[in-house]
């Protein structure tokens, strides 16, 4: 969400300098579960907690610090990096908190003004610069709206610049936060940093129900977790029998009817006994006909979220 650009714009006319290996960083962050900056410490030494004042695209912002001092390798930076400036003074502290009471009066105001000009927003959150130059809100829309009036009305209330972002369901679930199905709070709002796209193909791999109910999220869009745990799958997977394959069990020989990757188990269906099929550990079984993939597969599969 934040449009924080940690980097500055080398001129052509620079001569190319040969960049160490390595170079030490750290990251920041600007929100809870929001994206992870790195900054050049500048020599200074900073701890996961700390808070911190950096240098951004958007002038000096008040962040937190995620990643402790480090080694990254080059070649995963763009360089140059901006840089910490400091630890936080009681005086920076003062103000952060009166940003923050800022945000809570804007908050309070917004749906007020909005109602007055008969518009169609849901505020889902309010951000202030911490030179208090910018007041943003974040909201949701089922359409596009012409908030223009709103925004001169909140500018002569706040004597500052005022910014309306319209955004989508799944960055509104971020920010609001929220239990899901599984009954731990949602991925989004608490470790997730960016949205990756999700298919229909990862939750059939990872043997889920694909009835929408059961594999959507909160904001109804496919759960965040069918992505980050499809490698998880995807490497076990590749040591299992597919399920329909023909194998030799220590019983005799049946057919694969389902597949637990993440134990390694294998539910056979053996031709002796088809009526009291049997679990095995897939190291117990040896393949006698490799089951190709299904060549009827829906087109859906590979439906990804917007």
């Amino acid at each position: 969400m934040n449009d924080r650009n940690t980097e500055n714009t080398v001129t052509a006319a620079q001569p190319a300098q040969e960049q160490p290996a390595c170079i030490e960083i750290v990251g920041v962050t600007f929100r809870t579960a929001g994206k992870v900056y790195y900054f050049d410490p500048c020599g200074m030494i900073f701890h996961n907690g700390d808070e911190v004042i950096v240098n951004t695209a958007r002038g000096d912002e008040y962040g937190f610090v995620t990643i402790a001092n480090k080694e990254v390798r080059t070649s995963e930076l763009v360089l140059p990096l901006r840089r910490v400036i400091r630890s936080v003074t009681p005086e920076d502290i003062a103000r952060h908190e009166k940003n923050m009471k800022t945000e809570q009066e804007a908050a309070r105001l917004f749906p007020q003004k909005a109602a007055h000009y008969k518009l169609e927003m849901k505020l889902v959150d309010v951000e202030c610069a911490f030179d208090n130059s910018k007041l943003i809100f974040y909201f949701t829309a089922e359409n596009r709206v012409d908030f223009r009036e709103l925004v001169k009305d909140l500018a002569s209330v706040f004597r500052t610049r005022i910014e309306l972002r319209q955004i989508g369901i799944r960055d509104e679930a971020k920010m609001l936060g929220g239990i899901g199905s599984c009954g731990r709070p949602f991925c989004c709002s608490t470790f997730l940093n960016d949205f990756g796209q999700v298919s229909i193909k990862m939750a059939k791999e990872q043997n889920f129900s694909l009835n929408s109910a059961k594999i959507s999220g909160c904001c109804g869009r496919l759960m965040c977790c069918l992505r980050f745990e499809h490698e998880t799958y995807e490497t076990a997977q590749k040591l299992l029998p597919r399920v329909g394959a023909a194998v030799m069990t220590e019983n005799g020989s049946g057919v694969v009817m389902e597949t637990k990757p993440l134990t390694g188990a294998v539910k056979v269906r053996l031709d002796d006994k088809p009526e009291a099929p049997k679990y095995y550990d897939y190291t117990e079984l040896t393949v006698i006909r490799r089951q190709g993939k299904n060549q009827g597969q829906s087109k859906a599969d590979d439906k990804e979220n917007p």
